[in-house]
């Protein structure tokens, strides 16, 4: 082992023929689409297709295999957003091990209950991760147990580092990988598994910036981290030093995404490629998306590492992208309060091709005039420049509208060769 390094590449080789067949060894394929998109060259890794939905049953599994019999008889104790909590949960039942998991107040509710369905007693303390941990800790203590770190421990990460091997071998030629990054697990044995089999390939880690704690720590610098934020299994205030020693070791850096391109990745995901992902999922490709210069032309791989998301989330999530493409737009439209009128502004609607998804018409609020009405319609139109048009066309036939989530840059034509 490299003097100071925690793990090393035997550790993810030894992890990879120890998890064995218990592991799905997921697909990784090219994105014509998503390629066409961004500039670069794009191959996903699906690890959202694991049982459990996300890579993390690869570190536990690796850490609970190396328990001794003893340790196995006490139990284990962990904290977790979700992922880690099911794939722990998930393996241990497998193997006859007691799991009790501490999941911090507000976690989505599709976690908690499929971490309980799968044999785990749950504990929901603490109104961050910190305060999960530290609960976490006390019951381990208390009953035990072993405590088993989500990311900050070396065999966790070595687990983790298998799903970057696989994808190494599955698409050989890859000039950089994106892996999302909270605590940095994922991404030092992603790291160290890179450095090892393929060392031309650039490490990139990925950040949203109401936490992007890891990329203060490569940095050097204090950040405060905290918020909300739809990639919620990355919204990690306290990084693993060991992660960051990594990272700094081998020269591996990250960049930093808001929230609102994060929601436009995981809606791209399950529009394009038909897949579900959690916002730390659709983080790698938010990269892409927010930074296209730094990676046109190459050969890019994401790891989509989670699919687990609320679908209350992800409807929202999909409503916005929606709206900010152009194709759900609510309409405010003044209409004078005399017969045809309404029937005068569907008109134009319907001959504009816009579909009418809802309408209200208000007449007593205090916004409407004497002898006038206000009509709400929320229209589903094919991209922002329909939209753009429809709303020029009401214009044009004497109707005072305005557009109410329609993004104020919105470019005056379509692109050449049509939608993107």
């Amino acid at each position: 082992m490299q003097v100071g390094l925690p793990f090393t590449f035997a550790d993810v080789d030894a992890a990879r023929t120890r998890l064995g067949d218990a592991i799905v060894r997921t697909p990784a394929a090219i994105s014509h689409t998503l390629s066409q998109i961004t500039g670069a060259e794009v191959h996903v890794k699906f690890e959202n297709l694991q049982f459990t939905g996300s890579f993390k049953e690869r570190g536990a599994l690796n850490r609970l295999l190396l328990l001794t019999d003893d340790e196995r008889a006490r139990g284990v104790v962990a904290m977790s957003a979700g992922n880690h909590a099911q794939g722990l949960a998930h393996h241990a039942a497998r193997l006859g091990i007691s799991a009790t998991l501490v999941m911090p107040e507000g976690t989505p509710m599709v976690k908690i209950g499929r971490t309980r369905a799968l044999g785990a007693e749950v504990v929901v303390h603490g109104a961050t991760l910190v305060e999960a941990h530290a609960h976490a800790l006390r019951l381990a203590a208390e009953h035990g147990s072993v405590f088993v770190p989500p990311y900050d421990c070396p065999m966790v990460m070595a687990g983790q580092g298998t799903a970057v091997l696989e994808f190494l071998e599955q698409s050989p030629d890859l000039d950089v990988v994106l892996v999302p990054v909270g605590g940095g697990g994922l991404f030092a044995g992603s790291i160290v598994a890179a450095h090892a089999v393929a060392p031309h390939v650039e490490m990139v880690g990925v950040q949203v910036d109401s936490f992007a704690a890891f990329d203060a720590a490569l940095a050097g610098v204090e950040r405060r981290a905290g918020g909300e934020t739809i990639a919620e299994g990355i919204a990690v205030a306290r990084p693993s030093a060991r992660a960051v020693q990594v990272a700094r070791r081998h020269g591996a850096g990250t960049v930093v995404v808001g929230d609102e391109v994060v929601e436009e990745a995981v809606a791209l995901f399950l529009e394009i490629e038909k897949v579900v992902s959690e916002g730390a999922g659709a983080a790698p490709l938010a990269a892409l998306l927010a930074h296209p210069e730094r990676f046109a032309g190459r050969k890019v791989g994401l790891v989509l590492s989670g699919g687990n998301v609320d679908l209350r989330v992800l409807a929202s999530a999909m409503l916005r992208a929606l709206a900010r493409t152009g194709r759900l737009t609510t309409l405010s439209v003044a209409l004078p309060d005399r017969p045809g009128s309404l029937h005068a502004l569907t008109g134009v609607l319907a001959a504009q091709g816009a579909n009418v998804v809802e309408l209200t018409h208000d007449r007593m609020g205090p916004n409407t005039r004497l002898r006038s009405a206000v009509v709400d319609v929320q229209v589903e139109t094919a991209d922002r420049w329909h939209r753009d048009a429809v709303v020029r066309a009401l214009e044009a036939g004497g109707f005072d509208v305005t557009a109410l989530d329609a993004p104020a840059d919105s470019p005056d034509g379509p692109p050449a060769g049509g939608q993107v």
